[in-house]
């Protein structure tokens, strides 16, 4: 290969290199030519590519990129599958995960998800996991089912709301939690009484105060109406508005 071949390819992964967030790293040896392809096929459907290059131009590479975390990776042959945005990383490693258990060749060493390092392991575990809409679905559902009892009973009718309300009370009234309020009615009365007894107090004082033997003066038509008035008032039963 020429050297100017080599700096094209060295230049053109480190350039993937640091704008993927996620990648996978399998050790590739045994694996057939078709098998090589009917993965790289089953990669794309999943939103990934996979380069295969020699390891020594991988860590040029890596370096040029500073993606130290991929350097311990590279080990033997080594296939590394680059998730593209808007790929489903559980669904890129469920299809190594898939190759390497049908074949019994392919080898999963690890990956770096999001920035983290992955392990062979972690990335079996990744391939676990259920679709990436699935995944979505799920996170929606716990979300809106919130959200969406909370629209019902904000968009609720105002009568609605009114009747709850009034059933509240009610079972309040049955249990004896709802008190009755007579100590305001007898307030009330007792301030009836103290208007009315002005009266009579200064009717007392103005026949104690005529001269004895003298006739007491006849009342004037205001001191008649007046207790009457008072005596209506003070008769007339209060009725509760319901």
């Amino acid at each position: 290969m020429l050297k100017e071949d080599k700096k094209r390819i060295v230049d053109e992964l480190a350039g993937q290199l640091r704008s993927a967030d996620t990648l996978i790293v399998a050790d590739y040896r045994g694996l057939t030519n078709k098998q090589l392809e009917a993965l790289r096929d089953t990669l794309l459907e999943s939103g990934a590519r996979l380069r295969i290059v020699k390891n020594s131009l991988t860590r040029r590479a890596a370096e040029q990129a500073g993606a130290d975390a991929l350097l311990v990776l590279l080990e033997g042959p080594t296939a590394i599958a680059f998730v593209e945005s808007g790929g489903d990383p559980a669904a890129v490693a469920k299809a190594l995960a898939t190759t390497a258990r049908e074949t019994n060749v392919l080898e999963l060493r690890g990956g770096i998800l999001e920035g983290k390092t992955l392990s062979g392991a972690e990335v079996a575990d990744l391939a676990t996991l259920p679709p990436l809409d699935v995944l979505r679905g799920q996170l929606v559902g716990a979300v809106v089912a919130p959200l969406t009892q909370l629209l019902g009973l904000v968009s609720a009718p105002v009568r609605d709301l009114v009747g709850l309300i009034d059933a509240r009370i009610a079972q309040l009234e049955e249990q004896g939690e709802v008190v009755e309020q007579p100590a305001a009615e007898g307030a009330a009365g007792e301030e009836e009484n103290d208007e009315a007894e002005p009266a009579e107090t200064d009717a007392g004082s103005a026949a104690a105060q005529a001269p004895e033997g003298s006739a007491a003066p006849e009342p004037s038509d205001s001191d008649v109406e007046a207790p009457a008035e008072a005596q209506a008032e003070a008769a007339e039963p209060e009725v509760e508005e319901e």
